[in-house]
Order: structure tokens, then C-alpha cells, then sequence
């Protein structure tokens, strides 16, 4: 069994609504969310004029090999109504990103892990150590505690308290 941390991200439409539809699919076709961080609240990474999004970081396990599951993922977004375009950095309903697939290091025409910007990214880092303080980035050779305080990132990441 495969263990995969997933990022989720949220900017438009119902937010919380859509963290959760993406769990609830993930688990209806590609495996078993175990474990989820908290949502987090977050400025937009390079988007200028954009709602902020809703982050939270989900422990999957499954039995889909990488390129199947990056397969079953655009499915996902697709579904809740993510629009691909040219443009890189847009408003979106959902996204959803591969972070680590095991201790993989991994480089197809579909997926590449780890994420090549993770530790760049504090609204990743900070639900990720969340969940996995210790867990290693099989590149960097650096825990997700040591990546998140070396972070350069300023951005605002708030966690969100539950209801």
C-alpha cells in the first residue's frame, strides 16, 4: 500500500465544501484518506485581486501507482469544476497536488515528487507539519519542521478553528 501526502487548495466557490468533496472522492476512487491537518486559511500564492484559499494537507493510502493516481486526481478537479488554462497561478475550485508518494523520488511526463516547490510554499509546510513533523524530504534531506522554519515564504497562513 502506497502512502501519499495530497495537497488540497480552495479559492472559489464554497471552499470548505470543496476540501471536503475532494476527500470524499479521493476516497471513493483512489484509496483511504487516513489522517487530515487542519484547514488553513491563506493568501493567494502569486495572485494579485483573488479571494484567499482554503489549504489542508490529507495522508492517502492507496494502491494506485503514481501516473494512475495523477490520472485519477485531474479526474477529481475536473469534477468540481476545475478549469485547466494557460494561465498558472488563477482562481480555482479545487487543486489538488502530490506532495511525497512514499519516499519516491519520482520525474514522469505526469507527475514529478516530491512536489519540486513544497518547501517553498508555507501554505503547504504548515498543514504538512502538521500532520508530519518528522517525516523527511527524500531530496533535501530536511524534515518538514526544518523546512517550515528555514521557509522564506511571508505569506499569511491562519489555521481555521473547527465549528
Amino acid at each position: 500500500m502506497n502512502r501519499v501526502y495530497i495537497s488540497l487548495g480552495s479559492n472559489r466557490g464554497r471552499r470548505e465544501e470543496n476540501l471536503q468533496r475532494s476527500i470524499e472522492l479521493l476516497n471513493e476512487k483512489a484509496g483511504k484518506v487516513v489522517q487530515r491537518s487542519s484547514v488553513y486559511e491563506t493568501e493567494p500564492w502569486q495572485m494579485t485581486d483573488s479571494t484567499d484559499f482554503l489549504n489542508q494537507v490529507v495522508l492517502l493510502e492507496t494502491a494506485l501507482n503514481a501516473d494512475t493516481l495523477m490520472d485519477t486526481i485531474l479526474g477529481i478537479e475536473s469534477a468540481l469544476g476545475r478549469i485547466r488554462t494557460a494561465e498558472r497561478y488563477e482562481p480555482r475550485t479545487i487543486d489538488i497536488d502530490i506532495l511525497f508518494f512514499n519516499n519516491d523520488i519520482i520525474e514522469t511526463e505526469k507527475v514529478i515528487v516530491p512536489h519540486p516547490h513544497l518547501q517553498s510554499r508555507r501554505f503547504v509546510l504548515n498543514p504538512l507539519n502538521e500532520l508530519a513533523p518528522g517525516l523527511m524530504h527524500p531530496v533535501l534531506q530536511k524534515s518538514m519542521e526544518q523546512l517550515l522554519q528555514e521557509c522564506g515564504d511571508s505569506l499569511e497562513v491562519s489555521r481555521l478553528v473547527s465549528k
